[in-house]
């Protein structure tokens, strides 16, 4: 009777702690796809081509491989993460369970607020180019903020009603997406060639006074540190995936290098067609995609560039929404957030986190209606750096368990080359995390711009230090303890097993936080 009364102890711990699982429904191309439009070639091309052709000359194209060697052991090292502790919210999962509670609950609290007014600013940026569509010419800001809001409604609408509907939505996005970069891109190569390819060597005399390599160059790669991000967004799914200890750490590595390649193949197709580059860099305004696709093909290639734009824009957001709202939940299953008993709840057949999807949705709807302003424009920077300080904690961490010979590995693992790129990585994010966070006065733009990306991160991050202390002392064990502790319950329990049997089939973490 004792044992019988065990067994139901032990499986009522279980039961509660797979209530608060989510039911899996993604496959390795589901995770592939996330990750990819994540990222999204048209949003990562678009954002920052005329800013570092302007900064850096045609030459900036060499920013695209150091960026994405750098960018690679990261995912490389989420990767092993993954495998380990493949949980909903990714960096925050693996921020907790290598580094401990105060630095994962920091990381996820960078990642969800860099996300969030991410998406806001992809919403925006769609209703723009979704309104040059209608022929609305110099819509006023709040016609954009109405039509902005209006894709942040559409989009969290979609996240909501089922995986199966997000997963048509952006497999036929990023199908578009591909479809029109590598076509644009390889037209414009074998017709429409105008620029040698020395011109990719050729910085047009933005050196000034000072080291090419050492100025506009490091500008140039931190405006392309920015076009590689969102690729981790296949680790915040991890728990509905399928064997994602397996699926997840490729899912992650190949969504960065197939969307890199597809920017760096459109880039080069783009440089090397620019018309009368030298006075496009002497005039240092306008529009060189556009133009450039213009001059070639038409004004008839308007329309369809800018069908191409919102395709992008809007895959991304459905991507980026479905990444941050699994970090809010996981937190909130972790009881790390103030009202988590909310957040944390599965509704709907396929037992989705409405609550955290809405709450994205209605932030980034409060954050679009400061578009425009001097306080959006500080904001709208953090997006950069809020990416890279929520990478650095696990990345460090990883690079940390490896020195004190803690680390084990999971299912996914680089071998003997674990540690070195573990290593590698951690210089990596501390150096481009410096580029990006430098502050750059520029001729015309008032200090609290120059400095946003400081100002932003202290005053997050002293508001995050008050949050925190008010839910520090409910904060529950991490989500792989108790499923472990779980485990162990029901394995006593029943008595199948010896108690060193027992032993050896419970993952030991030498990493567990204390």
């Amino acid at each position: 009777m004792s044992s019988t009364a065990g067994e139901s102890r032990g499986t009522a711990h279980g039961e509660v702690v797979e209530e608060h699982r989510l039911s899996k429904g993604f496959t390795f191309r589901s995770a592939f796809a996330l990750g990819f439009a994540d990222v999204s070639p048209i949003v990562a091309l678009y954002a920052i081509f005329t800013l570092a052709l302007f900064t850096a000359g045609p030459a900036f194209f060499w920013a695209f491989p150091i960026v994405l060697t750098g960018q690679l052991l990261v995912a490389a090292v989420f990767g092993e993460l993954a495998s380990r502790w493949p949980y909903a919210g990714s960096v925050y999962q693996w921020a907790r369970h290598v580094q401990g509670t105060q630095w994962g609950w920091f990381a996820a609290w960078a990642y969800m607020w860099g996300l969030t007014i991410a998406l806001s600013a992809l919403s925006y940026g769609a209703a723009g180019f979704l309104l040059e569509i209608f022929d609305v010419e110099n819509p006023t800001r709040w016609l954009t903020t109405a039509v902005a809001l209006l894709i942040i409604g559409v989009g969290t609408l979609v996240n909501m009603v089922g995986r199966r509907v997000l997963k048509v939505m952006i497999v036929l996005s990023i199908t578009a997406e591909v479809l029109g970069s590598v076509g644009l891109g390889t037209v414009l190569l074998l017709f429409y060639r105008v620029n040698p390819i020395g011109t990719l060597f050729d910085g047009f005399g933005t050196q000034g006074n000072g080291l090419w390599f050492t100025g506009p160059f490091l500008v140039a790669i931190a405006f392309v540190g920015w076009s590689f991000l969102g690729f981790e967004a296949a680790g915040s799914i991890g728990e509905e995936v399928e064997e994602p200890e397996r699926n997840v750490p490729k899912a992650i590595i190949l969504a960065l290098l197939f969307v890199a390649l597809v920017v760096m193949y459109s880039s080069l197709a783009l440089i090397l067609a620019i018309p009368n580059l030298s006075r496009v860099m002497s005039a240092q305004s306008g529009d060189p995609v556009a133009d450039t696709l213009v001059a070639h093909f038409g004004a008839g290639i308007g329309r369809p560039l800018l069908i191409l734009f919102v395709i992008g824009f809007l895959s991304s957001f459905l991507a980026v929404q479905a990444a941050v709202s699994r970090c809010v939940w996981g937190s909130a299953r972790d009881r790390s957030l103030p009202g988590s008993g909310l957040l944390d709840q599965l509704r709907g057949p396929e037992r989705l986190p409405i609550y955290s999807i809405l709450l994205t949705g209605i932030v980034a709807s409060l954050l679009v209606l400061l578009a425009g302003s001097d306080l959006y424009s500080v904001l709208i920077n953090f997006t950069t750096i809020g990416f890279y300080i929520a990478f650095g904690v696990p990345v460090a961490g990883a690079a940390l368990a490896h020195l004190r010979g803690t680390w084990t590995p999971g299912v996914f693992s680089l071998g003997r080359w674990s540690a070195p790129v573990a290593y590698l990585a951690t210089i990596w994010v501390t150096l481009q995390t410096i580029n990006i966070v430098w502050p750059r006065p520029t001729p015309g733009t008032p200090w609290y711009i120059t400095w946003s990306m400081v100002i932003t991160t202290v005053v997050l991050g002293a508001i995050g230090i008050v949050v925190y202390l008010s839910v520090r002392g409910r904060i529950e064990a991490p989500i792989g303890d108790r499923l472990r502790s779980a485990s162990a319950q029901v394995l006593s329990a029943t008595g199948l097993t010896t108690p060193d049997e027992r032993a050896s089939s419970v993952d030991r973490d030498p990493d567990r936080d204390s």
